[in-house]
């Protein structure tokens, strides 16, 4: 069904018993997002915050929390979604290409936003300070939007046809934010970027908008990477089943006119703020730097208005879902888009961007009778150009034709199949001194890092152990090897990393083992495949911190005859890992206690 509001979406949650109230007085500051990480976590409702302290708004979050209500919310439209999406409709040509639309999904007629002289957003003014001041993380460095909607068109093409709608971080205090300032952070290849760019090119401001609220489709079609032509607003009014409505403003940029909460100003060029930190969806406190800052010139907000909220942190989380939803919309469209490949799962459990891997097709030379990499590397590279899978620092990539039923998203058995067949003196294809996710403090510097290709194709070249050898002897200052996943060993220690491949030979007791993991914690480490994920990936650079056992460089191309190792310790630079103030999680147990409104939820 379509959502008029936030407000109406709310209502449905309620009627079908799928959102809790907390009517006791709720802190913004901390504890409001330590009860939405507890109710997540344990696959609870959806919770509605009555009572904020010193505010004068509901909250709610956990709308998304399981794949059952995300689909939910969005019963009534997925399937035309779905073949909207296939169709690649550009809704631009429904205005010159009327009869173009009777062939189209019904989802098609909700594309064209539909312009209005008013709207609810409008209906009060207040200041940033007023606005909920939601606090995830004890080192954060102030209020932040979790759920921001920010708007921005094109200077060279105004108007909502050439809009961009993204979910790009907003803080609203602490730092050198001024009353009438928040930050904006976005990554370089983000669309407002571009709108940036060309702001500064002609020597104007940037206006932006940033909404919170309103209906639920909203968010989702933010965060899609959608096809050419398709912008979020479009994309938004298929998935609500009704076109949105957006006012024009005289001097300035479109304004939703459903949203809950309206910021609107400008970027100014060369006017930056520290913005951060924030702890953020690696599990890691992104550290402060200088974003541009957003000159407010207004706040406004409908009569009743609802604060939307999400918490990230160490996956998963509620961002998960909307990645799982996502690609349930967007997963048959990769064949066409990348020619040969057959899937690309990004791994939440790593953090999303540091791990993808991708199903293949290896088709050259059909008649040779040994297989070797050849077209997943073309593919390889196809898909680390591709959008936000460009962000990817690991890539293992198989042949669909070696195993035509291996599950991309069975992630223990992918990398079972790849690291039984590929070759560590051939297979491991670098790029070095790169840009990397903003959000990674891995590599060398902010945006800069490392990509590592890892091919599997062919027959079995191994067999991969799930016992330690007792010949096994480790060099001084290592110790307690762990068995991960077959073929994986992580094991704990303080020494160098070359010392340690120096002291093994390819073909002892070491190379049974065809990935060997450095780290602080082993038996952390091995505990969960979720926890192998993470620290393996999320503390590593692949250009500085892989190494081997009978390392060598031929032709430019590094490779090993032995054991790849990857020291994934944490380093001197590397952010903090985030953790919650005990002090309020106990206040939150409370609320699970007996007679509380979470009892029975965790």
């Amino acid at each position: 069904m379509g959502y008029e509001s936030l407000r109406d979406c709310i209502d449905d949650l309620e009627r079908a018993r799928q959102i809790v109230r907390i009517p006791q007085e709720v802190d913004a500051n901390l504890e409001a997002a330590e009860i939405h990480r507890r109710v997540f976590e344990a696959g609870g409702p959806a919770v509605f915050y009555e009572r904020v302290r010193q505010c004068a708004f509901p909250m709610v979050s956990n709308l998304f929390g399981t794949m059952d209500r995300a689909r939910f919310i969005f019963r009534d439209a997925l399937g035309d979604v779905r073949s909207l999406v296939r169709t690649k409709v550009d809704p631009t040509s429904l205005i010159t290409e009327a009869t173009r639309a009777l062939g189209l999904p019904r989802a098609a007629l909700h594309l064209l936003p539909r312009m209005v002289s008013r709207g609810p957003v409008f209906d009060h003014t207040i200041r940033v300070s007023e606005l909920p001041q939601l606090k995830s993380w004890p080192d954060d460095g102030g209020a932040f939007i979790t759920l921001p909607q920010v708007y921005s068109e094109d200077p060279n093409k105004p108007g909502v046809r050439g809009s961009n709608l993204g979910m790009y971080r907003v803080q609203l205090s602490g730092g050198d934010y001024a009353h009438d300032e928040v930050g904006l952070h976005y990554q370089l290849h983000r669309g407002i970027g571009v709108h940036h760019a060309a702001a500064i090119a002609r020597g104007e401001p940037l206006r932006v908008n940033v909404f919170v609220g309103g209906p639920p489709a909203m968010n989702l079609a933010a965060v899609m990477p959608l096809p050419e032509g398709l912008p979020e607003i479009a994309f938004a009014g298929a998935l609500n089943r009704r076109r949105i409505r957006m006012i024009p403003t005289k001097g300035g940029i479109a304004v939703h006119a459903d949203a809950d909460f309206c910021i609107r100003g400008e970027i100014i060029e060369g006017e930056t703020r520290r913005e951060g930190p924030f702890g953020d969806h690696l599990g890691y406190y992104a550290k402060a730097h200088e974003f541009p800052v957003l000159r407010v010139s207004s706040v406004q907000h409908r009569t009743g208005a609802i604060w939307p909220f999400t918490t990230v942190g160490r996956p998963p989380q509620e961002d998960s879902i909307f990645g799982e939803l996502i690609h349930e919309l967007t997963g048959p469209l990769v064949p066409t888009v990348l020619p040969g490949v057959r899937a690309v799962h990004a791994v939440d459990a790593a953090g999303v961007h540091p791990l993808l891997l991708a199903i293949g097709s290896e088709r050259y030379v059909p008649y040779a009778a040994t297989r070797r990499p050849m077209e997943v590397l073309s593919q390889a590279n196809a898909i680390l150009g591709q959008g936000q899978m460009s962000l990817a620092k690991y890539l293992f990539i198989a042949a669909h034709e070696d195993n035509p039923a291996l599950d991309i998203h069975d992630v223990s058995a992918f990398l079972r199949h790849v690291l039984e067949r590929f070759d560590p003196s051939s297979d491991l294809h670098f790029q070095t001194n790169t840009t990397m996710d903003t959000l990674d403090y891995s590599g060398t510097g902010l945006n800069q890092g490392s990509k590592v290709v890892i091919a599997g194709v062919g027959a079995k070249k191994r067999d991969l152990p799930r016992e330690i050898s007792g010949e096994l002897r480790l060099p001084d200052g290592f110790r307690k090897p762990r068995v991960c996943l077959p073929g994986v060993l992580a094991i704990e220690g303080r020494g160098d990393t070359e010392h340690f491949c120096a002291a093994f030979r390819p073909g002892d007791a070491l190379s049974d083992f065809a990935l060997v993991v450095l780290v602080d914690d082993s038996d952390f480490t091995a505990r969960s495949l979720a926890n192998f994920l993470w620290v393996t990936f999320t503390r590593s650079n692949p250009a500085i911190d892989i190494q081997g056992v009978g390392a060598f460089t031929a032709h430019k191309a590094w490779g090993c005859r032995g054991s790849v190792v990857i020291d994934a310790r944490v380093k001197p630079h590397h952010a903090p890992a985030l953790i919650a103030d005990p002090a309020v999680t106990a206040r939150v147990e409370k609320l699970a206690a007996p007679g509380g409104p979470l009892h029975g939820i965790f």
